[in-house]
């Protein structure tokens, strides 16, 4: 898992939506069980998060593809903000305007003191309205996970209305086969859901994009309890 650079908000309660495959990466042993809201993991981290994966050679070529294609001045959605390091800092700094969003109050401080020329909300991403077209492009790495597979669906689909057509999006997950499993991440216990790569692929264009560009990678936060994570980046565009 990466990125409060975000984990979004709350799991709410149900029922899971689907059958887990696997285990998440780092969570030997995981069961269907609950874990902390994600504003109290992220909370929790805080900047540790941010150390953890400074590392992530991946994250920043992404972050190169994307400034490649993004116009001058461009309206960046940056979901799951986290501490504005390096996502929000390196769009702000190529003179984009960036709006992160992230449902962690330390995390959204932390930010707002980094990267002082974007603009950063605390709240769920899931209840914010956007208008149609609003944003030149949408980032969202890793933040996703603590959300139910439909909820990631749902999100999605709100981020192609909310991107102009032609607009892209920067993507990234940890893709393992589980729905709504209880996992460790840096010694927060969470609860987590996410699909199998070739799934997400599929997930991602059946909500409007074009997947131009796939990377796969292992990586291990540079944390005493970090494990190997598989991460997926995603380059898309917006059909």
């Amino acid at each position: 898992m990466s990125d409060s650079q975000g984990q979004p908000a709350e799991r709410p309660d149900g029922e899971p939506d689907g059958e887990p495959g696997g285990e998440p990466a780092g969570a030997p042993g995981a069961q269907r069980t609950h874990g902390l809201p994600a504003a109290a993991v992220f909370d929790a981290l805080g900047a540790e998060y941010e150390r953890a994966f400074a590392g992530s050679a991946a994250h920043r070529a992404s972050l190169d593809r994307l400034l490649e294609d993004l116009a001058p001045g461009s309206r960046v959605l940056d979901v799951g903000s986290g501490t504005g390091v390096p996502t929000a800092r390196r769009l702000a700094g190529a003179g984009h305007r960036v709006v992160g969003v992230d449902v962690s109050p330390v995390m959204t401080a932390l930010a707002a003191g980094q990267v002082p020329d974007a603009d950063f909300r605390c709240g769920d991403i899931r209840e914010m309205a956007w208008a149609d077209g609003e944003f030149d492009a949408a980032c969202v790495y890793f933040s996703m996970l603590q959300m139910a597979r439909g909820e990631q669906r749902e999100l999605l689909g709100r981020l192609a209305r909310a991107v102009r057509p032609g607009g892209l999006l920067a993507v990234a997950t940890v893709p393992v086969d589980v729905a709504e499993v209880s996992a460790v991440f840096m010694g927060q216990p969470v609860v987590v859901s996410s699909f199998g790569e070739e799934e997400f692929v599929a997930l991602v264009a059946g909500a409007g994009f074009a997947v131009e560009e796939r990377h796969s990678v292992l990586f291990t936060p540079d944390h005493p309890a970090g494990e190997p994570e598989p991460h997926l980046f995603l380059h898309c565009r917006r059909i």
